[in-house]
C-alpha cells in the first residue's frame, strides 16, 4: 500500500479537511441507529490520515484507534487528537491496511476518502476486509467509499490552485489497460515571510469491479452489503458502477 511523504503530509492536513468534516456526521447519524451503535461508541478508522475523522467522533465521546501506513500523516493525526491521546480516549499507530491486527475491539470500522482504492489488488481488498471483520464486535458496522471506474476515468486532467498561501498543481491520468488512475500533486506552501516550501506526491487508485468488492465481502463474513450515495447510507443504488464514488454499507 502506498504511503504519503512529509511534505504532502502537511499540505493534507491543511487542504484536505471538508471530506471528513462532511461526512463524519452522515456516519455517526447511521450508525447509532443501529442496535449496536445506540450503546457501543468506538471507532476504528482505516487508513486514518491526518485524523480529521477520527477527531469529529473524539469529540463525540468515542474511543478511536487509528491506523494508516504514513508515520508522516500519523504525526498530525497524534497532534490533532493529542489531548484525547492524553485522555486514554485516542491511539494512532502505523499499519497497512491490507493486513493489520488491533487488540481492542470495535462497534464501527471506516475507511473514506477512497482510501481503499490505494490497495494494488483484489488479495489485499480482501486482506483488508478480513482484518477489519476480526476487528469488530458482532452486530458492528463497516462503512467504507470507493471511487468507481467511472470516477477514475474522470481523474485525466490538470487543475492548478494558485494563492498567497498555496500553489497546487494537480496532474491526472487514468490508464484503461491497468485498471487506475494515477495523480501527480505538486506545488508550493507558504511556511514563512517570502518563503515557501516545495512539496511532490503521485498517488494511484485501483478501480474495482463492485461485484467483486461485494463477494469479497461475502465470503469474509460480511452481510447486508450494499451501495450507496453519501447522502443516504440507508439505501442501495440501482446500478452503482454509474456513481463516480460509492459508499459501502455491511454489517459483520
Amino acid at each position: 500500500m502506498q504511503a504519503y511523504s512529509a511534505g504532502f503530509a502537511k499540505v493534507y492536513n491543511l487542504r484536505w479537511t471538508r471530506f471528513a468534516q462532511q461526512l463524519a456526521p452522515r456516519i455517526q447519524e447511521y450508525y447509532e441507529r443501529t442496535s449496536l451503535g445506540q450503546a457501543e461508541h468506538s471507532l476504528l478508522d482505516v487508513c486514518c490520515g491526518t485524523g480529521q475523522l477520527a477527531l469529529y467522533f473524539l469529540d463525540q465521546g468515542y474511543r478511536v484507534t487509528g491506523i494508516d501506513l504514513s508515520e508522516a500523516m500519523l504525526e498530525y493525526a497524534r497532534s490533532n487528537a493529542s489531548a484525547y491521546i492524553v485522555a486514554g480516549q485516542a491511539q494512532f499507530f502505523q499499519g497497512n491496511a491490507a493486513d493489520f491486527q488491533v487488540k481492542a475491539s470495535f462497534g464501527l470500522a471506516v475507511s473514506t476518502f477512497d482510501a481503499l482504492n490505494h490497495l494494488p489488488d483484489l488479495a489485499a481488498l480482501r486482506g483488508c476486509f478480513n482484518s477489519v471483520y476480526a476487528a469488530l464486535r458482532p452486530g458492528g458496522t463497516f462503512i467504507f467509499d470507493l471511487n468507481t471506474h467511472l470516477g477514475l476515468r474522470r481523474w485525466t486532467s490538470i487543475t492548478v490552485e494558485d494563492s498567497d498561501e498555496l500553489m497546487l498543481v494537480t496532474r491526472g491520468l487514468y490508464v484503461p489497460a491497468q485498471e487506475r488512475a494515477y495523480t501527480c500533486i505538486s506545488g508550493f506552501l507558504k511556511v514563512g515571510e517570502n518563503l515557501y516550501e516545495r512539496f511532490e506526491e503521485t498517488a494511484y487508485n485501483t478501480g474495482f469491479a463492485l461485484a467483486d468488492v461485494r463477494q469479497a465481502l461475502e465470503q469474509v463474513g460480511f452481510r447486508q452489503a450494499r451501495f450507496c450515495r453519501q447522502s443516504d447510507l440507508n439505501t442501495a443504488v440501482d446500478d452503482p458502477e454509474a456513481e463516480g464514488r460509492i459508499y459501502v454499507v455491511c454489517e459483520k
